[in-house]
């Protein structure tokens, strides 16, 4: 059975406007924590693609699987495009948007609790016990 998750309280909802996002440290992690139509996500700062700081990049939409010669854009506010080489990834669950590519960003359980933002992951124990002591 995998080890249990923390919850960490990373600051109050109202830090987390509509249509921004931040890049913090959380439980010895990069994360980047986005608001988009009224949802938070917490995505690792991690392309799975390069290793590229992903969440340096703002979400977008994308073009979606359409007719010849017809461009339906969609999915606004939920892409998330690495600076590197423009892979895409959907940011609810992290998966590639790359027709048949299994690699996928991690993404972590984010909620709002008592007018908090929690996330809930494994603290990292080494960071954790480094703060202890300091």
């Amino acid at each position: 059975m995998p080890p249990a998750l923390d919850d960490v309280v990373i600051g109050p909802e109202s830090d987390f406007p509509e249509g921004t996002h931040r890049i913090m440290e959380v439980g010895g992690r990069s994360i980047g924590i986005y608001r988009s139509n009224g949802t938070l996500y917490a995505v690792q700062n991690v392309c799975a693609h390069a290793l590229a700081p992903i969440c340096v990049s703002p979400l977008t939409g994308t073009y979606l699987p359409s007719e010849p010669d017809v461009f339906t854009y969609g999915m606004e506010g939920l892409v998330l495009r690495c600076p590197w080489h423009t892979w895409e990834f959907d940011v609810r669950d992290g998966k590639s948007l790359f027709t048949g590519d299994q690699r996928r960003l991690k993404t972590f359980p984010i909620r709002v609790q008592d007018g908090s933002v929690v996330i809930s992951l494994r603290v990292r124990r080494k960071v954790a016990v480094q703060a202890a002591t300091e």
